[in-house]
């Protein structure tokens, strides 16, 4: 089984683990985790980081969020006086954004860690796809941190940049691919109405499942071989465990 999810920031490692095995997660299902799960909440997501580095069935989509830290590597640079000379107003104003956006807690917590802690996690970050392409069940799935900015069913997925893929806010009425189902996150679904705040929002070629976790809402997992939804609440509705 094939399971997606999103924006966690910094969500509770324990209501993560309880979420997994509601829907019996286990060593033979994939888990694509599509992008944000630092900054705002908790411990900025460290926990979830180190976790994710020993995990052969998880795979964490590169987030906006994880973009902007990547960003600041600076931060970690050994510190000597020709570096702080470095520190320009440019490198000022990238970790202004990012401590804006929330990362300060995610900064805090990667500074306890040990250089070599740090450094796996800033490779793994470094490593982490823009996108996956899945097939499952006779369908074929994208998934991408926040959708296709300047979208055309013509355009090569490899000839998108980064912040087209991170960045971008699709509207309701837009179309992507006929026959893909595109799979996001980055954008809170209540953005799309208060009646779908803490629920995943479909359209006939998208799916956003960014559902606010990072906001106090619960997280939702969703599994692509059926369409099952799984969340902590004890409400039940078709087609979901949620």
């Amino acid at each position: 089984m094939v399971y997606v999810i999103s924006d966690l920031h910094g969500y509770p490692m324990d209501k993560f683990f309880a979420l997994l095995k509601k829907a019996e997660f286990s060593d033979d299902d994939f888990l694509y985790i599509i992008g944000d799960v630092i900054d705002r909440n908790g411990d900025g997501g460290i926990s979830m980081l180190s976790w994710l580095l020993e995990q052969p069935n998880v795979q964490l989509i590169l987030g906006n969020h994880e973009a902007m830290l990547l960003s600041c590597g600076f931060l970690f640079d050994d510190i000597t006086e020709k570096s702080i000379d470095k520190f320009d107003s440019e490198k000022l104003g990238i970790l202004s954004n990012y401590v804006y956006n929330g990362g300060s807690l995610t900064i805090q917590n990667l500074v306890k860690l040990s250089k070599e802690q740090r450094n796996n996690i800033m490779e793994y970050l470094r490593e982490c796809p823009l996108y996956e392409t899945v097939s499952i069940n006779e369908k074929d799935y994208l998934l991408v941190h926040s959708g296709l900015e300047n979208f055309s069913p013509d355009r090569k997925l490899s000839d998108y940049t980064a912040n087209e893929l991170l960045w971008t806010r699709p509207d309701p009425n837009d179309d992507y691919f006929e026959d893909v189902i595109t799979v996001f996150g980055h954008t809170p679904t209540v953005y799309y109405g208060n009646e779908y705040r803490g629920k995943i929002f479909k359209t006939k070629t998208w799916i956003d499942i960014d559902v606010g976790a990072g906001f106090g809402e619960e997280a939702v997992l969703l599994r692509l071989d059926d369409s099952m939804e799984f969340c902590l609440s004890d409400n039940k509705n078709s087609g979901t465990d949620c």
